[in-house]
């Protein structure tokens, strides 16, 4: 594909992006009429251009641009695969990516629109590939997966160099299988999910165990 994308270029210097404490998202300043925001996380937000429809923009918080080469590398590491989207090119604010249609896992819950379990096969079936390239699938949310015809696309990789394992997709893996048959096809509402967020995001500080994580969610929220 060509790099027709630069047509885009000069719309989004109106806009910049600045992060926020506790692993919050990101803040958006300014605007541009070509513009529209299609993702906000915690080191970027992603734009689409009208004149350039096929491509997103990930523009990042000055603070955060030191992983903006980093995630092209892990791009390039990752090939050409139908689990993830494709960077075409890499400047000092943001990068180019592969727009990629459907609603994110946490939009299904907003909205109510089921699940399959062929997201979870395929969620698991990326994490394989990745690690056969020698990375580390780490930071795999419900804000990371899209719903795209009833298969999982992965869109954030920034996290793949690192070390360790976070067993955020282990425990939301887990969450599906032991809840989900409870709410599926239900319109959860925003702020229940937003606690549930927050929790989870310090729940080793308030909770001996994901387990006891578990109980007061289900208790809070009645998934029995």
């Amino acid at each position: 594909m060509d790099n027709n994308w630069e047509v885009a270029l000069s719309s989004l210097t109106q806009l910049t992006v600045s992060s926020n404490a506790n692993n919050e998202p990101v803040t958006i300043h300014g605007g541009n009429e070509t513009l529209r925001c299609v993702g906000v996380g915690t080191d970027a937000a992603v734009f689409q251009s009208i004149n350039v429809p096929n491509f997103a923009f990930k523009l990042y918080a000055e603070d955060k641009r030191s992983k903006i080469k980093i995630e092209e590398n892990v791009y390039q590491t990752i090939g050409d695969s139908p689990f993830f989207s494709t960077c075409y090119a890499a400047y000092d604010t943001l990068l180019v990516l592969s727009y990629e249609e459907g609603p994110t896992l946490f939009d299904c819950l907003l909205q109510g629109i089921p699940i399959p379990f062929q997201v979870v096969q395929d969620v698991e079936a990326a994490r394989h590939y990745v690690r056969e390239r020698g990375l580390n699938p780490r930071d795999i949310h419900l804000k990371n997966i899209l719903l795209q015809n009833g298969r999982a696309k992965i869109i954030d990789v920034s996290e793949y160099v690192h070390p360790g394992n976070d067993f955020r997709w282990e425990h939301l893996k887990k969450a599906y299988e032991d809840h989900y048959d409870l709410i599926e096809g239900r319109a959860l509402p925003f702020w229940l999910l937003e606690t549930i967020r927050k929790w989870y995001n310090s729940w080793n500080k308030h909770f001996g165990s994901y387990e006891e994580f578990m109980k007061k969610v289900s208790k809070f929220t009645s998934f029995k």
